[in-house]
Parts: C-alpha cells; structure tokens; sequence
C-alpha cells in the first residue's frame, strides 16, 4: 500500500504528483503546479480527461486550437469561488501565469466525447451541508448532474475552525449501485492560516486499513478505499480540493452504521 499522505516536493513547478501507477489505483491522477508570473505549464492528454482548476492567481489558457483567456483571480483558495477548464482526451492544454497561481490538474480516464469548455465561478451554486460543529461549505465544479465528462468528479470544500467533514464516516468502495459506487479520491489540502493543521482518518470496516493522519497546508491524502472523515481544530479552517473517479460517473456512498444515528440527531 502506498504512503496515503503526500508532501508537496520543493516551492515552485509541480510540486505534487499523484498517478495512478504511483498510488496503486486504476483511475485519478492529480498534479499541483506553482508557477511564478510569465511560467508557463502545458501537457498532452492523450487517453485521459482533464480539469484545470485555479487555486490561486490568474492565467492564460488554451485548450487544443481554442483560446480561453485569462482564467482565475481569487488571491487563495479561501477567497471565493473556483475558475476550472474541462479538455478532452486526445487534446493538449497550456497555461501562462500572469501573477503568481497555482494550479491544480486532476485527471482520469476518458474519451474526445465532449468539447473543452471553462466552468467559471458560480457555474455551481454553492451548498452548506450538514450543522453545528459539523457544517461546511461545497463548491462543486464538476458534479455528476453535470453530465459532460467521462469520469471526473470534482469538488471543493471549506470547513469552518473546529469542524468536522466528510463526516458522518462514508465510503465508496464498492461497485454495487444503485447502493454504493466504486471510486478512487484525492484530498488536497489548505489551512488558513497556513501555519495550522488538520486532522484526517482512512479506515475500512475490518481496520485491514486504518490510518490517522495529521495534514498540513498543501499536502495531499488518497481513499483508495475505506471511510476517511476530516476534523479542523480551533482557529483553522481547512480547505480540501476532491478529485474522484471510478468505473461510472456516480457518487453515491455507504455510510458507516455505527455512526449514522448522527444523521438523524
């Protein structure tokens, strides 16, 4: 099993990258790439679909022969809604950082069935889940009622100081909808102030998984499997980009019994 917690590698250029070969999984991949003004950062995407999401700071994109613009502009991700843009597979993308950015590029595999295309901010409205100490904040960027898309499900979430998240436990692990889908996930994490830390936890019903994790601002955790709740402490919010993927393009989850009297409270 590979390590579930990823650390960002060095200050600048990408400087987190997560693949399926190097997470022992079948379908998401996620790259973090900090570019200073004037950088530029671009790939292929051969038999995979992308979505580019601007965490921080703005740039220009393209899209195979289309020019999107500048894209981006909240000055962290805590400072309002998302800018992301779809590419299909068999397609090529580019981005040059007009300020400083960071950029996130979540993956998974795909087909050229629909057209690269921006998700500005607002696409979505934003939704808060759950009450009291359990409350946060979702901005959803690529949903599974936004039928476009092969595979990728995107969302980012806010969780207030002292709150917990992805909580009540739930997983999903297995293939057997309409009860439960299967699909791999990624948490890149943010903490403002970025000196502060969170906690999460990835464990299966049998404990054959079971790992409790302390995440720091821009680290990077993997569900390959099993329920992974969040928890802040006080005086730090955390932030948490979701990139899933699976065989089908549904989320539906299993929460874990022992726990879903909460639901009803």
């Amino acid at each position: 099993m590979p390590n579930l917690l990823v650390k960002p590698a060095g200050e600048t250029g990408r400087i987190i990258s997560v693949t399926p070969q190097s997470a022992g999984w079948t379908h998401v991949g996620f790259d973090l790439h900090r570019l200073k003004a004037g950088e530029t950062v671009g790939d292929e995407t051969g038999d995979r679909e992308v979505c580019l999401v601007w965490i921080s700071g703005k740039g220009r994109a393209k899209a195979g022969a289309r020019d999107f613009g500048v894209l981006g502009g909240r000055t962290s991700p805590f400072d309002g809604e998302p800018d992301a843009l779809y590419i299909p597979a068999g397609s090529s993308w580019s981005v040059t950082a007009q300020t400083g950015m960071e950029l996130a590029v979540c993956s998974a595999p795909g087909g050229g069935d629909f057209e690269a295309r921006r998700i500005p901010p607002g696409t979505h409205p934003r939704i808060t889940r759950g009450k009291g100490s359990n409350v946060r904040h979702v901005h959803n960027i690529m949903p599974e009622t936004d039928g476009a898309a092969n595979a990728l499900l995107v969302v980012e979430v806010i969780t207030p100081a002292g709150c917990t998240s992805s909580y009540p436990s739930h997983k999903h692990d297995q293939d057997n909808l309409p009860y439960e889908s299967l699909l791999e996930e990624t948490y890149y994490h943010r903490i403002n102030p970025p000196q502060g830390f969170a906690f999460q936890r990835v464990y299966t019903d049998d404990r054959s998984l079971d790992e409790a994790m302390a995440v720091e601002d821009g680290d990077v955790t993997l569900v390959p499997r099993g329920y992974h709740p969040c928890a802040t402490i006080h005086g730090y919010d955390l932030y948490y980009l979701n990139v899933m993927a699976g065989p089908k393009r549904v989320w539906k989850f299993h929460n874990a019994p022992e726990h879903e009297w909460l639901l009803q409270a």
